[in-house]
């Protein structure tokens, strides 16, 4: 285990939360970067540190959706490579958007064991996405994980927006990109935010640098959960990093990145649980 400080919760069982505050994750979104959010978790639970609730948005939800079901990091470590645009996406008539992410609900309903309900996971979780006709968030918490994981991953313009639980859903970064206030509402006492969206001035992109900064900035601070959090995990490593590119040996890297940033904020956590 690092080196870190005097907090150990290894005599604590997940359920065992009455001795302990109940802590809770909000995973953001930032499309292929999502292996950081493993390393964040294979770090949480080399240094004991229980996972009690998940909240996450677009790449946040499907791996906090997986973790929920009952995969471990070590798990989702070795799916990681899997993670491909083949696997989630297929080219659709542009009507709705150039891409159809249907897939990804199958291979979610495939590594989660079945088409789960939220009722059905091991923790609490909730989904962030962005009700397109209205205009604002819609966290989902009941009803079927894998079409809620699917809304909230569904890019507006780009991904064919989906039609579930009453709402028109797209991309949770949208509108709460890193969804600390439904980790709360689901329980959690003291919420770890991780952000993976670092906004950056690409110099050889010309003038687009300042307009592509903007964005980031924009879905980086969409709902205001960077303020929100406990505890904020943002890895500088990220910056200027591809948020398309697939590839086992991309999925490593990305994975190496939450390990590190998740070490380095190990003693701000451990303070933070010992003041609560």
């Amino acid at each position: 285990m690092p080196e870190t400080g005097s907090i150990d919760f290894k005599h604590h069982s997940p359920a065992d939360v009455s001795a302990r505050p109940k802590i809770g994750l909000a995973l953001s979104g930032a499309v292929m970067r999502g292996p950081v959010h493993i390393g964040v978790l294979k770090m949480l639970a080399t240094a004991k540190i229980p996972v009690d609730v998940v909240a996450g948005a677009s790449a946040g939800s499907i791996v906090g959706a997986l973790f929920c079901a009952g995969l471990s990091a070590d798990d989702l470590a070795r799916i990681a490579p899997s993670i491909s645009w083949r696997a989630i996406a297929r080219p659709v008539f542009p009507r709705r958007g150039f891409l159809s992410f249907a897939r990804l609900e199958s291979w979610l309903i495939n590594l989660m064991g079945g088409d789960l309900h939220f009722a059905d996971l091991q923790l609490p979780f909730a989904v962030s996405a962005t009700d397109l006709e209205r205009g604002e968030s819609a966290t989902i918490t009941t009803g079927r994980v894998a079409p809620a994981v699917h809304g909230s991953s569904a890019v507006p313009g780009i991904v064919v927006p989906v039609e579930h639980a009453g709402y028109l859903l797209g991309d949770g970064g949208v509108s709460y990109n890193l969804p600390v206030a439904a980790a709360r509402r689901l329980g959690a006492d003291v919420v770890i935010g991780v952000d993976l969206f670092v906004p950056t001035i690409r110099r050889p992109w010309g003038p687009l640098r300042f307009g592509f900064a903007a964005i980031e900035t924009m879905v980086r601070r969409s709902g205001g959960g960077v303020d929100q959090a406990d505890v904020l995990i943002s890895p500088p490593e990220l910056a200027g990093m591809s948020y398309i590119r697939t590839g086992a040996k991309q999925a490593e890297r990305l994975i190496a990145i939450g390990e590190i940033a998740a070490r380095r904020a190990l003693p701000q956590i451990e303070a933070v649980l010992a003041a609560d």
